[in-house]
């Protein structure tokens, strides 16, 4: 994309101290191990320098993709022609003194987690075995054991790149519903959030926490390159439950394969391709719906062969917070509608 190699250049001259690499493979950088190299791969030192790095990328045309973890999301093996931000520097973590928790995007759930348990606060149990970080975390509302994001998020920050500004929104303004915020479909990052939680003993936080990660050691295929769950819960069942019941249990393509330990995860068992998982994914959405007539949805971010990113500036747009209405009844008419 030439708007993308005049961006690359516009860096490299403005920003010579940034973390910059050009065609990074994706498999180093994502959960699953799977993934093509990208046109740029950008480390950003903090959220400044991000900053920055949005301008310049905003003034060629080209939108990134940020990149927190990667433990929900596949590249194509032939890769992209886009920018990637990795988050993994911003990694400020802050006690404040009214029970909150102040953290940048790239720090990792259990990172968080272990640090409110420390402070004697209460609240983010759930997310201490998630392999994910607070950025794609808030993003898509995580969540385990009866717990989310939205339980404990007081506001989040965000960076709105049609105005090239920080926008702090209200954890009641964000959206969430299961496995969603009003941010997916806007073109904004999230930087940093902060959570409010309640004071208790550290030692049963702990306690909690233990137990919780004892069941994902016994029951989730851990020592297995995958994204997590591969589905969303559907209405009327479980993930899991309907494609055990399938008979899909063990079931692979290529080196993709429905875990033997958990139905609710694909796994990469040595050498899975794109297009084994896509494949092994593509036959368990049909084979669960002719059995059950349910229709599950892919909770793994999959981006297409030759997409593209493209940062449509110069058209108009509305206000971050008319974004996220328009978000939320679009959220509200598809669900209407499946119903």
């Amino acid at each position: 994309m030439q708007d993308l190699e005049k961006a690359i250049a516009d860096i490299v001259e403005q920003m010579p101290k940034l973390d910059c690499r050009e065609n990074e493979p994706m498999s180093e950088h994502c959960s699953f191990r799977i993934g093509g190299p990208v046109t740029l791969f950008a480390v950003p030192r903090d959220i400044w320098e991000f900053s920055k790095l949005a301008y310049i990328l905003h003034m060629n045309n080209v939108a990134p993709l940020m990149l927190g973890k990667g433990t929900n999301m596949m590249i194509p093996d032939e890769g992209l022609d886009i920018c990637v931000i990795s988050t993994e520097n911003l990694t400020k973590l802050r006690l404040n003194d009214d029970n909150t928790i102040y953290a940048e995007a790239g720090v990792t759930l259990a990172s968080l987690a272990r640090f409110a348990q420390q402070n004697g606060l209460s609240g983010l149990e759930f997310a201490s075995g998630i392999p994910g970080s607070v950025g794609g975390a808030l993003l898509m509302n995580a969540g385990a054991y009866g717990g989310e994001m939205k339980d404990v998020t007081d506001s989040v920050v965000v960076y709105y790149l049609p105005d090239q500004a920080l926008t702090e929104v209200k954890g009641t303004d964000c959206g969430f519903a299961y496995r969603h915020s009003n941010f997916e479909g806007i073109s904004c990052t999230i930087l940093s959030a902060v959570f409010r939680l309640t004071p208790d003993d550290p030692d049963a936080i702990a306690e909690r926490m233990n137990e919780m990660n004892e069941k994902r050691r016994k029951s989730q295929p851990l020592d297995m390159p995958s994204a997590g769950s591969a589905f969303k819960r559907p209405v009327g069942g479980y993930a899991a439950a309907l494609i055990d019941e399938a008979g899909l249990k063990g079931y692979s393509v290529g080196g993709a394969q429905i875990s033997e330990k958990h139905a609710g995860f694909a796994v990469n068992t040595g050498g899975a391709t794109y297009d084994d998982v896509v494949s092994l994914l593509d036959t368990v959405r049909r084979r669960v719906y002719d059995r059950s007539g349910i229709t599950l949805e892919p909770e793994i971010r999959i981006y297409p062969k030759g997409m593209l990113l493209v940062d449509d500036w110069r058209i108009r747009r509305r206000t971050i917070m008319e974004e996220m209405a328009a978000s939320a009844k679009s959220k509200t008419e598809t669900d209407d509608g499946e119903g």
